[in-house]
């Protein structure tokens, strides 16, 4: 019986011993173990999501980039340097262990914002002052605020603006709105007809004599 225990044991043993000599013979030839790295890639003041920081390990071409919540997966080895960078944020490195138990490792790296201080820099509208004074002083400006807003709210100005300006968001929606409303409300049933309603037809002799209906040059 107690030879059928250690012949047991011995099964049992064997195979764990075999491949903790072939991890130590691996570490030996340089070789590390592949882990899945993953994990999210934050802000350091709000911890926001960073999306699309690269996540590349040092001195080599193998990475990823973080999606747009922050996300990143891909495969590493133990003992690699990864290295984080975004566009705005100071770099921040991280050595994976090499006593890790399994083969997956989850990360949350926070990046501090990078503050760049840029020169100043003056934009002047003409290449030299003697320019700028010649237009300055050619200019035809009104004489007061009174003659400018006068001519700014012409009638004849605003309603060529008016009537050239296309629906905004806002006035699709409600147009929309409107005409689903009618759908709905007329579901089941025709439309009504307007050859029959009078007072469309005293909207359309009243255009007529307007002279909304001519042909405009």
């Amino acid at each position: 019986m107690k030879q059928a225990i250690y012949i047991l044991v011995l099964t049992i043993l064997l195979p764990l011993l075999s491949i903790a000599q072939q991890k130590r013979v691996a570490w030996q030839d340089g070789k590390h173990d592949l882990i899945q790295f993953s994990g999210v890639v934050v802000e350091g003041d709000s911890l926001k999501p960073i999306p699309y920081a690269s996540i590349i390990v040092q001195n080599s071409y193998r990475g990823t980039v973080s999606d747009y919540f922050g996300y990143y997966s891909f495969v590493a080895q133990e003992g690699d340097t990864i290295e984080f960078s975004a566009i705005g944020f100071n770099s921040a490195f991280f050595v994976i262990p090499d006593t890790l138990t399994n083969n997956k490792y989850s990360l949350i790296q926070v990046l501090r914002m990078d503050t760049i201080n840029l020169a100043l820099t003056e934009v002047y509208p003409w290449p030299t002052k003697e320019q700028f004074k010649k237009a300055f002083l050619a200019l035809e400006l009104p004489d007061d605020d009174l003659s400018r807003a006068d001519r700014n709210m012409a009638r004849s100005d605003a309603k060529g603006r008016m009537t050239g300006m296309a629906m905004d968001a806002s006035l699709n929606y409600k147009y929309n709105m409107q005409q689903y409303q009618s759908k709905l409300y007329y579901a089941g049933q025709l439309p009504p007809n307007n050859l029959l309603n009078p007072i469309a037809w005293a909207k359309f002799i009243k255009a007529w004599k307007n002279g909304d209906f001519k042909k405009k040059n």
